[in-house]
């Protein structure tokens, strides 16, 4: 891609030039929360070589992107939705809501109201601000690629910190998805806090949740306030 495209360049010229990238990533692991970022590139500069869905790229191509994004962006703002919350209202309402809170950190930093809201997927009734969805946005709009990749790569350092936290899982390389290793865990350990119970319904992993302590409570805000601050 790596290029301001057809889509947006029509966007721009309807509605102004400040269009926000926001894009999800996380809806289908086992562990950890959904990441959402919204994004606000410069419209007067040319797009960054290499950009694309950050599903095409490798994992250290995607660091070096995000670094790159985060340096000309006039905007970067992340959202989240913890596994708790996953569990409790579903995973296509707490995208929504990683996406609201990514959204209501944007006029903010930017000074004023964005002109325009790109969304990867489909119109979301409830995200609570007018929008323009595109299915395969991330592989066809630039703002929204710019998105996926600096939430793609929040999302795994986010759970290569817990790993470090709750051994034996390898979410240091799956990122908390269901892999084999990942699966054997889970039957040798048992569900972490931050284990999605509503995605875990085999028996043999259907069980308590050990309490959680702050600490526990505490690492994924904590993280996600970090990778959130950008001037």
């Amino acid at each position: 891609m790596a290029r301001w495209t057809p889509i947006e360049r029509t966007l721009r010229a309807q509605y102004g030039p400040l269009l926000v990238g926001v894009d999800e990533v996380g809806r289908g692991p086992l562990a950890g929360p959904v990441v959402a970022c919204a994004i606000v590139m410069p419209p007067d500069r040319r797009a960054i070589a290499g950009v694309d869905d950050s599903k095409k790229l490798d994992a250290a191509t995607r660091v070096v992107l995000a670094a790159r994004i985060r340096e000309q962006a006039l905007v970067v703002s992340l959202g989240a939705a913890s596994a708790r919350e996953i569990d409790r209202i579903n995973i296509y309402h707490a995208t929504v809501l990683a996406m609201r809170r990514a959204l209501a950190r944007v006029p903010g930093r930017l000074g004023c109201e964005p002109h325009h809201v790109l969304v990867d997927g489909k119109p979301l009734r409830t995200l609570g601000v007018v929008h323009t969805a595109v299915v395969k946005g991330d592989a066809k709009c630039y703002a929204i690629a710019c998105a996926s990749i600096v939430a793609k790569v929040t999302r795994d350092r986010l759970m290569h910190a817990l790993a470090a936290r709750y051994d034996g899982y390898a979410w240091e390389r799956n990122s908390g998805y269901g892999t084999a290793a990942h699966r054997a865990a889970l039957d040798e350990r048992g569900l972490t806090p931050h284990h999605r119970r509503s995605f875990c319904l085999d028996e043999q992993v259907a069980l308590l949740l050990d309490p959680m302590t702050p600490n526990d409570l505490d690492v994924s805000s904590r993280f996600l306030h970090t990778e959130c601050v950008h001037e």
